[in-house]
């Protein structure tokens, strides 16, 4: 067998956060992704997704991509490429919408943060784009807007990307930031300033809980990752992200949906604006499926025992294959096995039976209500005060 070193040119070579030297000296088991060596795990996927979900972890999502729009026609031309209206937005308003083909199909899924009209006098949008898809996503914008009249700074590579995601994520980072973080509504955002440095912080995430994504400098990114870890914020890898998204039915880019899906497919209609705005691309694809109605569904699927149905198994229906499993785990939170899976409208209706095969056999699965987790704000509200008081103890 032929020996490949690591500067064979056919082996790719990965690209680190600036992070990763804090990652190894943790004992992060690293793994290639979109790309770049990730951290997929420290202590356990078990316990990192725990302490998500009890108490407050961190993740390095600096490998995102992280671009900044401005321009006078900026809303304007933004309008054109996604379903959703954004002509109500207001300064610290998001958006969590998609890129659409012509076909209707999700070029990517991303979040537009409307900053309000910047120093030069022109509208501001800042959005965080997947790791997979920054290059297209970046191409997609400078062929579809008017480079005359828009700027698009890609930041990429200069800054940290942080979620710090849980019931006490929020008092956990509030002690490294000179803002009072509560006045922050959810999925809202500010320019605060972090240790001292200016920093972008967005009450958003991608684990079903409460928390802040946090944009700085490399300098201080590093600073504030050592901070919280000091402040008993558990660091999570790409392992807990995955199961935590996957109970909060949040979709993944490349396997729940891509380029061949539709947001009126994925179950994504509350994205669709059609009544509300005018062109878009893709909008006539989405107009047909709306009037006639999509062929097929993105459902969420319950399995009985420990039998977990892995992306791409088959999903079958009185012996007959009709669908395919696009992300699946045992659940940390509830016990069993969860999955997402695209099959014909006709079975997408809720307590509805299909089969998954796994590895051969055939195993039952229920279509249930998505997500699969959904946090209690009462508990959380709990939470969050009497962790308050322990700071202030």
């Amino acid at each position: 067998m032929a020996h490949i070193s690591p500067s064979d040119p056919l082996v790719p070579i990965l690209r680190r956060t600036p992070l990763y030297p804090l990652h190894g000296a943790l004992g992060a088991k690293l793994v290639p992704f979109s790309g770049w060596e990730m951290p997929v795990q420290y202590s356990g996927i078990g316990k990192e997704h725990q302490a998500v979900r009890q108490q407050a972890g961190m993740f390095d999502i600096s490998h995102m991509g992280k671009f900044v729009l401005s321009g006078n026609t900026l809303i304007e031309q933004l309008q054109r490429l996604v379903p959703s209206d954004l002509s109500q937005l207001q300064p610290g308003d998001a958006q969590y919408t998609v890129l659409l083909n012509h076909q209707g199909g999700i070029v990517d899924d991303l979040i537009l943060y409307y900053q309000g009209i910047n120093a030069a006098g022109e509208p501001q949008i800042t959005t965080i784009v997947n790791a997979a898809t920054t290059e297209k996503d970046r191409n997609w914008f400078l062929t579809h807007l008017d480079a005359g009249q828009l700027t698009l700074t890609d930041l990429s590579v200069d800054r940290v990307l942080l979620a710090v995601q849980g019931p006490a994520a929020v008092a956990a980072l509030q002690t490294c930031v000179q803002e009072d973080l509560s006045k922050v509504k959810r999925f809202g955002h500010i320019q605060g300033t972090v240790l001292e440095q200016p920093g972008f912080l967005a009450r958003t995430g991608y684990t079903g809980e409460d928390g802040f994504e946090v944009m700085v400098d490399v300098e201080t990114g590093i600073a504030l990752w050592r901070s919280l870890l000091l402040a008993g914020v558990v660091p999570c890898g790409l392992g807990a992200r995955d199961t935590l998204r996957l109970e909060a039915a949040m979709a993944l880019y490349g396997q729940d949906i891509d380029e061949t899906t539709t947001p009126l497919e994925a179950g994504m209609g509350w994205l669709v604006h059609l009544d509300r705005k005018g062109e878009f691309i893709g909008r006539s694809v989405l107009e047909q499926q709306k009037q006639a109605g999509v062929t097929r569904r993105l459902v969420g699927l319950q399995l009985a025992g420990r039998n977990i149905a892995r992306h791409h198994y088959p999903v079958r229906h009185c012996g007959e294959l009709v669908g395919t499993i696009t992300s699946g785990t045992l659940s940390p939170t509830l016990g069993y096995p969860i999955a997402l899976a695209y099959v014909p409208a006709a079975l997408s209706k809720l307590n509805q039976l299909v089969d998954v095969e796994i590895r051969g056999k055939v195993y039952p699965a229920t279509v249930v209500k998505r997500p699969f987790y959904k946090r209690v704000e009462r508990i959380f509200e709990k939470q969050t005060s009497l962790n308050d008081e322990a700071s202030l103890g």
